[in-house]
């Protein structure tokens, strides 16, 4: 069973990346600037990143998925360090309508690590349910 804190940090999560995953839909050139040159389909790039995040945040909310889904969004999160590196080369620069200096672009590395961390901890089994799982298998 999951705690209350642990319910709403699910739902915190899974909510951040389906509209987070939208925005790429909805304002694909925020995200556009931020993808290298060196990397081929802007486009595609964007817009798979768009499905990645939104497949990601709801497969979160089922118990079935949610190992899957926390270790995708992980390797998502992993798969975007070229852009983070990218916007600490180029910054100051704009990203739609907010000018990310380099403090900011240099702040969203560790934020990338909290993200990951926060994702890590939908995979981990607390010592409960590591206890309910072997008694219900007879371990």
């Amino acid at each position: 069973m999951m705690s209350k804190l642990k319910k709403v940090s699910l739902i915190v999560i899974s909510a951040f990346y389906v509209l987070s995953g939208s925005n790429h839909f909805m304002n694909p050139a925020n995200y556009l600037s931020i993808i290298p040159p060196y990397l081929p389909l802007h486009e595609v790039i964007n817009y798979a990143a768009g499905v990645a995040e939104i497949c990601g945040g709801i497969l979160l909310l089922f118990s079935a998925t949610r190992n899957f889904a926390a270790r995708g969004i992980i390797f998502m999160l992993i798969a975007f360090m070229p852009a983070h590196i990218y916007m600490i080369q180029q910054a100051p620069m704009q990203m739609g309508t907010a000018t990310i200096t380099p403090f900011i672009a240099w702040l969203r590395i560790p934020l990338q690590v909290l993200l990951i961390w926060w994702a890590y901890s939908f995979t981990l089994k607390t010592k409960k349910s590591i206890i309910e799982s072997s008694l219900s298998t007879g371990k």
